[in-house]
């Protein structure tokens, strides 16, 4: 039996601020078994239209159906799938460490200097520490202080993208329906 190498793909989905379509755009992941790694949903550059960045391990054959059938939504305006290096990319990590660890052990503050990450506030009781970068940077810090027995809670964003493009998709996109309707009229 054949296996499908898995690649990690970033949808990136732009809709009307409708109730509801979130709930239609996850689904279409899970009528097809396929787990959502990472969601991030905000307004986008346009105003009215919602950005959704989705990733999810599949093989292409696979994401291209789920962005087709995403794509046919009634209040989806524009769907497409890229691979990282079509992107550009960031997450974001918060961490809240012992603060007693930190002044027993002053690895733990070359670590996260190390890492550029950035002390958000210290107190006698805790720090907290957020770090912008890639996946791996933020779980690589994360390992490395969990090591220190420090971190008393941690969490990452979902991944936030741009496409290395000059232009959005769905700008394009909208353009081409304005001309065409346009003349139309």
């Amino acid at each position: 039996m054949e296996t499908t190498q898995k690649t990690l793909y970033t949808l990136l989905v732009y809709s009307e601020n409708i109730a509801g379509i979130l709930n239609q755009i996850t689904a279409v992941f899970t009528r097809r078994q396929v787990n959502i790694e990472s969601l991030n949903v905000s307004a986008s550059s346009i105003e009215g239209v919602h950005k959704y960045t989705i990733t999810a391990y599949s093989d292409e054959d696979q994401i291209i159906k789920i962005t087709k059938q995403i794509e046919k939504k009634i209040d989806v305006i524009k769907a497409d799938y890229h691979t990282d290096d079509q992107l550009f990319i960031r997450e974001v990590g918060l961490y809240k460490i012992s603060t007693q660890k930190v002044l027993e052990n002053p690895e733990i503050s070359r670590l996260v200097r190390k890492a550029e990450a950035r002390f958000m506030e210290v107190n006698p009781t805790f720090c907290s520490i957020t770090l912008s970068g890639l996946t791996e940077d933020i779980m690589g810090l994360y390992k490395a202080l969990d090591k220190y027995d420090c971190v008393l809670q941690y969490t990452r964003s979902g991944r936030i993208a741009v496409t290395r493009s000059k232009s959005e998709d769905v700008c394009d996109f909208l353009k081409s329906q304005e001309r065409n309707r346009k003349k139309r009229s």
